[in-house]
């Protein structure tokens, strides 16, 4: 069964619970605005998927708590990630030890198909 962290209302985690649905693929949602991911596996991600892909700068998130202005290096966006999920981008799919990072439906034919 592959994990799903996200949120339920996010288009893009929706999108892919639908192809997951749709694939007959047995998933599993995490939601974050029920509770935080372990700070320890949001590092597992970064260091998967990297921490630009991993960190949502384009979010409402970022730009309400001005982080633009603070300049962060890989270890302030692991901080704040850490400390505030919705800043981590959506969806986040666990698979074989293996991590993926948002909706992107020909990749997931190509790794789920």
């Amino acid at each position: 069964m592959l994990r799903i962290y996200g949120i339920k209302n996010c288009d893009s985690v929706k999108k892919a619970l639908k192809f997951f649905k749709d694939n007959n693929i047995e998933t599993e949602l995490f939601d974050f605005k029920k509770q935080n991911p372990p700070c320890d596996k949001i590092k597992l991600w970064a260091l998967d998927a990297g921490i630009d892909k991993l960190f949502n700068s384009r979010g409402t998130t970022y730009r309400t708590l001005n982080l633009k202005e603070l300049n962060l290096d890989e270890t302030g966006k692991i901080e704040w990630l850490c400390k505030e999920s919705m800043l981590i981008k959506r969806p986040v799919i666990e698979y074989e030890d293996k991590v993926l990072v948002g909706f992107d439906e020909k990749l997931y034919k190509e790794t789920f198909l």
